[in-house]
């Protein structure tokens, strides 16, 4: 073995707990990177097979009722290379073994199976067969929350008439990788699903014989999506069209979207949080290494080695500290990737979610651990390179001590002999002590940022259920009644209050800026729905004008005083000029507002309402379910607990294990980071410790020197830490503004409690460790050598 080789070997074993906090600290970030980039990976390739298999529209469109000779008119426009039909109703179901009613989108299919947009992977049982009216497909979704199986039955109401429905298989299909209704913001499997009917039975059961009230077409590639929307708007206006859209607005395909993207920044920003601190740990070590070894460093070069050489040895003490963290790393990562693969088969139907994990991923994670060796390394390396034999063989210039400002204001007289002591040294050092600080400062600002995750979570939650939406039932009707509904709402068993709502699919334009939203009406003073601004005051539903979310208002580019365009989809389509007058910071979804009243008159319709929000005596709440599944009227019920139970079974959970994981790398960061500050400070001062262990202090006062000057720099650290922390989940926060959530800027005292123990914690293991090495200290050894 050369030499220099075992230089190597002898200066890994001797700072194997530095070198173990290096790998451990890049075994974090790798890991992060890896997890990330196979959920990526996996998802991108599950849906771009899943949606060419099985020929997921480009186009989508619902109207109010169409002659199904309009299909052949549009499969005329240029782009259009296929063209599907269908008639499409949610219906209220009675499910066995479920109190409260469910709603079923029933979607036609053709009564004998052929190649089709949007096609079915039946998972179990068959296809309908010709003549059978009753016979369904269900989702596989809605099957499993409920525990139904081939052969079961349930009851339906089919556009007023009770009809008794039976399941003859188990589907999935593209336009339903992530099954929820267009009002939801999460998917409430147990009580909404999907099933598939014959359109020779939907047909006649909804007047729709010859007609269709929704149409999926797909698009030749290089086809300008935008011009066939157009087209297709026009076409079906005067058939009640609600406005046609792509697959970016597709619901289902758009949650997708938005999940991809987010497993995008979760594997850029906080991994490189991870891999920065490591080339910060590993730039302290060496440079502190190569203090240590400047008479060593002398001799090589005296005896013949090249600067190369010896910045090359140094360069493989950062590559193989680094490397075996990424080793450990790409393994950890590559079984909390199978194990989020798994998680994702709970939320996204998919035939088969493959799960990636090729040699790009391999090669991704050495390629970024190498980069945080060599950012680490870079400076240690040029001074190695730039220091001559001749002063490196000279011992560095002693420090010149003075009085100092201890000294100068009396203050030494204050203190005891090992704390005068901490402070001399600390102050006489500066740089050193600002490095230490800076370390352990990083340590408490990642566990914050590990923690901030549940935080947001949790205010989102309470803000969205428990602030803004204070209902306990939302009722919708088939088609808008008169605002007389609201009292037959209000004497159904248990309603304690009942406040009417009127709801239209609208476009807003400003300027080159659009979006289709839901456009709600409320009444003024309403309790059961409230708008918020960002400091979650309470404000009063515009009288004159509109109150728009803040992220649509964003994406929109308005501002309060701008107006808007409102096309309304629906009806008579008026198309109106109103002003925003309010921003609500919603953190769920794209919503806009009016006053009831003011909405009535912009449609042009008297006292009309769209469904009514109701608060229920939980004890009369069955009862209220059973009259509600059995009411033709009612389109679809949206239970808040149910709400807020299928909020925390998706978004919850789904952050729930990045978070987990993020609180567990986020630890062992912490813990590696303390502990290599206190395992460093002994390396540089094990000959000035040794020395007063001769001059007879005793083990109790040197450990009091060591740990007491630890325990100094920790404590300036955690405030510094803490407002570190907060500026990283500033930036991880304007990240996560999706669509369709937006995780606030919140950090619970809490987390800020959890830090601090965790950091206090290896702090006291860092002291407990370093205490047993200062016991074993042998004081001829280490005064016979400056190591």
């Amino acid at each position: 073995m050369r030499a220099l080789n075992r230089k190597l070997v002898r200066d890994l074993y001797h700072l194997r707990g530095p070198v173990a906090a290096i790998g451990l600290v890049v075994a974090c970030g790798v890991a992060a990177v890896v997890t990330t980039r196979t959920a990526y990976d996996s998802l991108l390739l599950s849906r771009a097979s899943y949606y060419a298999e099985y020929r997921f529209g480009h186009v989508f469109a619902r109207l109010k009722r169409a002659p199904e000779s309009l299909a052949a008119e549009m499969a005329r426009i240029a782009g259009v290379t296929a063209v599907l039909t269908r008639v499409v109703f949610d219906v209220t179901l009675d499910i066995p073994g479920l109190a409260e009613p469910a709603i079923g989108r029933l979607i036609s299919i053709p009564e004998r199976r052929g190649p089709m947009l949007n096609d079915l992977y039946i998972r179990s049982g068959r296809y309908v067969e010709p003549g059978r009216r009753n016979e369904v497909l269900v989702s596989e979704a809605f099957a499993a929350a409920n525990r139904l199986q081939v052969g079961d039955a349930f009851g339906a109401v089919l556009n007023g008439r009770w009809e008794r429905l039976r399941i003859v298989g188990i589907a999935l299909s593209p336009e339903y990788v992530y099954e929820i209704r267009g009002t939801d913001m999460f998917p409430d499997n147990k009580r909404f699903g999907v099933m598939w009917m014959s359109r020779e039975a939907m047909g006649p059961a909804f007047d729709m014989d010859g007609a269709f009230n929704d149409v999926v077409l797909a698009l030749a590639a290089g086809s300008i999506e935008a011009e066939v929307v157009a087209q297709i708007d026009r076409l079906l206006e005067r058939y009640g069209g609600l406005g046609a859209y792509g697959r970016t607005e597709q619901i289902s395909a758009r949650f997708l979207a938005d999940e991809i993207a987010q497993n995008r920044v979760s594997g850029t920003v906080i991994p490189m949080i991870f891999l920065g601190v490591a080339a910060f740990l590993l730039n302290i070590v060496l440079s502190r290494l190569v203090s240590m070894q400047r008479d060593q460093i002398a001799v090589l070069k005296a005896f013949g080695y090249s600067s190369g050489s010896v910045a090359r040895h140094y360069l493989a003490f950062a590559l193989i500290a680094v490397l075996a963290g990424a080793l450990l790393g790409t393994t950890i990562g590559l079984w909390l990737g199978a194990l989020i693969n798994r998680m994702y088969v709970q939320f996204y139907r998919f035939p088969v979610l493959r799960y990636v994990a090729g040699p790009s991923v391999v090669f991704l994670a050495i390629g970024v651990s190498t980069g945080a060796a060599l950012v680490g390394a870079f400076a240690t390396v040029r001074r190695v390179i730039a220091l001559p034999p001749a002063e490196a063989m000279r011992p560095e210039a002693p420090a010149r001590f003075g009085a100092g400002v201890l000294e100068r204001i009396g203050v030494r007289r204050l203190l005891w002999l090992p704390g005068r002591m901490i402070a001399r040294n600390l102050l006489r050092r500066p740089s050193r002590a600002v490095l230490s600080v800076l370390s352990i400062a990083l340590a408490v600002g990642i566990v914050v940022v590990g923690r901030y995750f549940v935080d947001a979570v949790r205010y989102l939650a309470d803000v969205q259920f428990r602030v803004v939406q204070r209902e306990d039932v939302s009722v919708s009707f088939n088609n808008p009644l008169s605002a007389r509904a609201r009292y037959a709402m209000a004497r159904l068993p248990g309603v304690i209050r009942a406040e009417p709502f009127r709801v239209v699919p609208v476009r807003l334009r400003f300027a080159h800026a659009t979006r289709r939203v839901p456009l709600m009406g409320l009444e003024p003073g309403a309790e059961l729905r409230r708008l918020i601004d960002k400091n979650l005051r309470v404000l009063d539903v515009p009288a004159d004008g509109i109150a728009l979310t803040a992220k649509l208002a964003e994406i929109l580019g308005v501002g309060p005083g701008d107006a808007v365009t409102v096309e309304v989809l629906e009806a008579e389509r008026p198309i109106r000029s109103v002003v925003v007058t309010a921003l609500v910071d919603e953190l769920v979804g794209l919503s806009a507002y009016m006053e009831l009243h003011a909405l009535n008159q912009l449609l042009r319709e008297a006292g009309v309402i769209s469904g009514a929000l109701l608060a229920v005596d939980p004890v009369a709440a069955p009862r209220l379910y059973a009259d509600l599944k059995r009411t033709p009227a009612v389109a679809g019920v949206t239970i808040r607990a149910a709400a807020l139970a299928s909020f925390e079974e998706t978004l919850a959970k789904s952050l729930g294990i990045f978070t987990t994981v993020l609180v567990v790398f986020a630890c062992v960061i912490a813990v590696a980071m303390v502990y290599n500050t206190a395992r460093v400070a002994l390396s540089e001062r094990g000959r000035e410790l040794a020395s007063l262990r001769v001059l007879g202090f005793t083990r109790d006062e040197v450990t009091m020197m060591l740990l007491g000057e630890q325990a100094v720099l920790t404590v300036i650290a955690i405030p510094l830490g803490f407002a570190m922390g907060y500026r990283v989940c500033a930036i991880v926060a304007r990240a996560y503004q999706w669509e369709i959530f937006r995780l606030p800027l919140v950090v619970n005292v809490r987390t800020y409690a959890f830090a601090l123990i965790v950091v206090l914690a290896a702090a006291v293991l860092s002291g407990v460790v370093v205490r047993r090495r200062l016991d074993r200290l042998d004081l001829v050894a280490v005064l016979k050598t400056r190591e």
